[in-house]
């Protein structure tokens, strides 16, 4: 493996270097998810942040950043219309971990433009307007979050749909300039279902009651066995890949490694 290339070095262009996402997305592949953080945390010059939404996902993530001592910054997009028990769980996480997960919040002014224009829950009026409400409350607000950090990590896997199974584990986001790991790739719901069940632990109630995928309560719903596990996000839209936008180039692709800015 090369000497320390942080991502913030670069050609003479000024742009980041993606080798070191290349790097780090061989490597990945042969280690679990602690050993991967370890790795990250060594290569990568600058704030690791870790975008948390008291998922199963997750939950399992913040208790091995936790277990392997790693310098991480938690933080969590609070849009205004979660349920209830994400609330709860975040208090509870806190509690159990000794550690502060950090709100970020949409934009006042822009929130009210949001509901003036298309009504409190315009958002069901379609994918326009859906995804305009996930622009306030959630795209703007991640990009406060992750100013000034060098790398991302999030709990997406492959098996949440077709569409995320071609990502990557490391890959260069030329939007927000910065590395995005996603430690869990590889693993299925039913090994972190087991390591939550195994370590026990804060976990949200509404996943017994078959909510896999947890977002804003009025655009998540319980799937039926069979179901995807995504298929309870955003339900009313007849589209395979439903992304509200964290995840998504500027051209709407999902952030694959080696994509050129």
């Amino acid at each position: 493996m090369a000497s320390v290339l942080n991502s913030r070095d670069g050609a003479a262009s000024g742009h980041p270097d993606q080798t070191l996402a290349e790097q780090l997305d061989a490597a990945f592949r042969d280690l679990d998810p602690v050993a991967r953080l370890v790795l990250l945390r060594d290569r990568v010059e600058g704030p690791l942040v870790f975008t948390t939404s008291f998922g199963l996902e997750d939950q399992a993530l913040t208790h091995l950043i936790a277990r392997s001592g790693a310098e991480v910054t938690f933080v969590t997009l609070d849009t205004g219309r979660l349920f209830p028990e994400t609330y709860s769980v975040w208090a509870a996480t806190e509690q159990r971990y000794g550690i502060q997960v950090r709100g970020f919040y949409p934009d006042t002014v822009s929130v009210e433009a949001l509901v003036e224009a298309q009504g409190i829950d315009g958002f069901y009026n379609g994918k326009a307007a859906r995804s305009a409400c996930c622009g306030v409350r959630k795209v703007e607000p991640l990009g406060r979050a992750l100013r000034g950090a060098a790398a991302w990590i999030t709990g997406l896997r492959a098996d949440q749909s077709a569409a995320r199974r071609g990502m990557d584990f490391v890959s260069y986001d030329p939007s927000r300039d910065l590395l995005k790991a996603n430690l869990l790739f590889d693993w299925s719901r039913e090994r972190i279902a087991a390591l939550a069940a195994n370590e026990q632990l804060p976990v949200s109630p509404l996943h017994a009651r078959g909510f896999l995928s947890i977002g804003c309560a009025p655009c998540t719903r319980a799937v039926a066995p069979g179901e995807p596990e995504r298929s309870g996000r955003w339900w009313w839209e007849n589209e395979d890949a439903k992304e509200c936008g964290l995840h998504v180039t500027a051209d709407g692709r999902l952030v694959r490694a080696g994509v050129e800015p």
